[in-house]
């Protein structure tokens, strides 16, 4: 009996192996289950948006929540020019490209549209086409402002669309002069920058230029103080009108880009 125990007692070298390998094998499987979940997590993380998208949609979350405005229900309707609804409405996609639109000025990019024909060219603008929202996202844009906006897109573009005609567009243009007639004061407007106007101005985001630095203003100096109280005034490219702010007075304006007019070196 003894000698019965002695020979159960022992193992061979190939029973050592057998049970290390089942030992090591229940751990292994284990890490092999891992790595597949962490592949498939990987797999399915979508990458960051790009620079021109996180733009977008920083604009997208400064915007005001809402909008008010007294309007005269009996007041006739004064039609926006092609550019100022470029400037507007369509200026945040097609200035950068972003989502696929067709760049401003690039040949490239517009001319297998211009191919498709004026016609189709404003359906599309009008109800919308692939990721561009019907009107460019304005309701309110009548279908001759529509078709303006694509001329002058186009038009930049190489092609050569006759947009319709833009009656009482010029005396519009002409109001903000008059509207600018106070003398700015830089020292208040400080105040007003710091509320209306820090949140793109004072980091540069989506292109403004920030407060300060010359080498960025030094060609909007050059146009002058009415010029660019006219374009704070009534918005271009991604700038919202008043900076967002519809109720802010216009001296108010006119103080708050005298600030920004000096501090980039202009002078009043």
């Amino acid at each position: 009996m003894a000698d019965s125990h002695v020979k159960m007692a022992q193992t061979t070298p190939q029973e050592v192996i057998v049970a290390v390998v089942a030992g090591l094998l229940a751990p292994l499987l284990a890490i092999v289950l891992i790595v597949q979940l962490v592949l498939g997590f990987q797999k399915e993380h979508k990458p960051d948006t790009s620079g021109e998208a996180a733009q977008q949609a920083t604009l997208s979350r400064i915007k005001p929540f809402a909008q008010l405005a007294a309007l005269d229900a009996s007041a006739p309707k004064v039609e926006k020019s092609g550019q100022e609804v470029y400037d507007t409405a369509c200026t945040a996609c097609h200035a950068a490209g972003a989502l696929g639109a067709p760049k401003f000025d690039n040949k490239g990019d517009w001319g297998p549209r211009i191919g498709k024909g004026y016609d189709t060219l404003i359906k599309h603008a009008i109800e919308g086409f692939n990721q561009m929202p019907a009107r460019g996202g304005n309701g309110d844009l009548s279908d001759v402002e529509i078709a303006r906006a694509v001329a002058y897109m186009a038009n930049s573009g190489g092609a050569s669309f006759k947009a319709p005609e833009a009656e009482a567009a010029a005396p519009a243009a002409a109001a903000p002069a008059a509207a600018s007639s106070s003398k700015p004061d830089p020292a208040k407007g400080k105040a007003v920058f710091a509320t209306n106007c820090a949140v793109c101005h004072a980091t540069g985001v989506a292109g403004a230029p920030k407060v300060g630095d010359k080498a960025a203003w030094s060609a909007r100096i050059s146009q002058g103080f009415e010029t660019l109280h006219n374009h704070a005034l009534n918005g271009i490219r991604g700038m919202p009108a008043k900076g967002g702010n519809p109720n802010l007075p216009d001296a108010d304006l006119v103080n708050a880009v005298g600030y920004l007019f000096t501090e980039a070196g202009g002078k009043l």
